[in-house]
């Protein structure tokens, strides 16, 4: 009897530590970005709760929620798609679950007064932070300029100091996502964008990339937060409701309301119909995912971000929005 009591006690302790293990809340490292902090709504709101899934918003710059990924604190991370790239092939391998937006304007090449176009960079230097985004995004807009990296001299620069690096004249023009972009516009008076995503719509997809592990041991768990994503969405949409989204989003981020609505059109945020459709697609364009991050893969290669190649349909998984989107 005291055996077969043992055994049973054994049991309810391991069936107690399993649900432990599946009730722990799925840990997101988030940064400011919309297309990131649009899930503090979700949060502040209780939709995750609502779904029957746990969710801890972990908040940090965007570099340190990379190293934090990287070390495994958390499940999962908001990155572009071409630093999902960087952070797989340095270890930590990940998979997009879900493409919130693409930058529609919120990513900047920022001249200083007298600097009317790509064209006036030549000779000149260009603050940015090397191997990142907005290093991409100018290389893009030099080719279409005529010009190539060799026509200017890149000074590095971490993309949150970029605003006083201009300010401060030893750089002609910066590269910056918002909203240090905008801080850089506000300190030089009769700077100017030159260049922004806007002009090359979907060179940056953003997303929710989550380890292989969690993906496979809490999947209905991530379905359960891909399906929270429209009710983000929508929120936003809604005239009724869009300030309180904003007011929440910029709160999260310590930017004045105002100001922080002022960036919104410069993220397109992605319904799930159309996240799905950009994930499914397989052209080599800016209109798919896999066409992006393509691109971005060259990018990374050629500039030495990491020597080797990498699959890149391997880092992106469309099932999950695919069944999101199912009644």
């Amino acid at each position: 009897m005291r055996l077969r009591n043992l055994i049973a006690l054994l049991a309810v302790a391991a069936a107690s530590a399993t649900a432990t293990v599946s009730a722990a809340p799925l840990k997101i490292a988030f940064s400011d970005w919309p297309g990131w902090t649009a899930l503090e709504i979700a949060a502040q709101k209780g939709w995750f709760k609502e779904a029957g899934v746990d969710v801890d918003l972990l908040w940090f710059e965007y570099g340190p929620s990379m190293e934090a990924f990287t070390a495994g604190k958390c499940d999962a991370v908001t990155v572009t798609n071409g630093d999902a790239l960087v952070t797989g092939a340095g270890g930590a391998k990940n998979i997009a679950v879900l493409i919130t937006d693409y930058s529609n304007g919120n990513d900047m090449i920022v001249g200083q007064p007298g600097i009317k176009s790509l064209k006036d960079l030549k000779g000149k230097k260009v603050g940015i932070e090397i191997g990142f985004v907005e290093h991409l995004l100018l290389l893009n807009g030099l080719k279409k300029a005529g010009l190539t990296e060799s026509d200017v001299t890149l000074v590095p620069t971490p993309t949150n100091q970029t605003p006083q690096v201009l300010a401060s004249g030893q750089v002609d023009a910066i590269g910056a996502w918002q909203p240090n972009c905008g801080a850089a516009l506000k300190a030089v008076p009769g700077s100017k964008p030159v260049y922004t995503s806007a002009d090359a719509p979907g060179l940056i997809y953003d997303a929710i990339v989550v380890t292989p592990q969690s993906l496979a041991q809490h999947r209905a768990e991530w379905l359960k937060v891909v399906k929270v994503w429209d009710k983000i969405v929508a929120y936003l949409a809604d005239p009724k409701t869009r300030e309180d989204g904003i007011k929440i989003m910029a709160a999260r981020a310590g930017v004045d309301p105002k100001e922080y609505a002022a960036f919104m059109p410069g993220t397109r945020l992605l319904t799930l119909e159309e996240g799905a459709k950009v994930l499914t697609t397989k052209t080599d364009g800016l209109d798919s995912v896999i066409g992006s991050s393509k691109i971005a893969n060259e990018f990374n290669v050629k500039n030495g971000v990491y020597k080797e190649s990498q699959d890149v349909g391997g880092y992106l998984d469309a099932s999950l929005t695919v069944d999101a989107l199912k009644k």
